[in-house]
């Protein structure tokens, strides 16, 4: 039978099968997850809702929870949940894993959480702060533009 391996998620595609790798579902991503993760899971969750109006939506490998942008995402993985968190400080914290900066008001902040029992303050609390964050941020101020080298000022 004709066909070939897609070339993203190593999944055999039959020649004339709709394939489309790229898009999935919460459930698909989270169908694997030991009891202990799903526990946590159903409780990062949970406390997503409570904060407010939100769209929550599944890509590629991750669970996005999103108000203007995405200020959160889960990445589930065999044995944590990765959880990347955007705020408009750094927070250092043994929870936090890595922290970048994203954009010149945000950084993002890798936690990984194994327990449902991790998913209480601080971390809720860093949450609340980022769903709240990603409505109040004030737009970035225009870049000023310097002259050129040589170049006269207009009157």
């Amino acid at each position: 039978m004709a066909g070939h391996t897609c070339y993203h998620c190593k999944q055999w595609v039959d020649e004339g099968d709709a394939h489309d790798c790229w898009t999935t579902t919460e459930g698909a991503l989270t169908a694997e997850l030991s009891e202990d993760l799903r526990d946590a899971w159903e409780r990062l969750r949970e406390t997503a809702v409570e904060f407010g109006e939100q769209r929550i939506y599944a890509s590629h490998k991750s669970i996005m929870f999103s108000r203007k942008s995405c200020y959160f995402f889960v990445r589930p993985k065999r044995s944590f949940l990765e959880l990347c968190v955007f705020l408009g400080r750094r927070v250092r914290a043994p929870q936090v894993k890595r922290v970048d900066k994203s954009s010149r008001s945000k950084f993002f902040h890798i936690v990984q959480i194994r327990h449902r029992d991790e998913v209480e303050a601080p971390i809720t609390e860093w949450l609340r702060e980022a769903y709240e964050f990603n409505v109040a941020a004030p737009a970035a101020a225009p870049r000023k533009r310097g002259l050129k080298t040589g170049q006269k000022k207009r009157e």
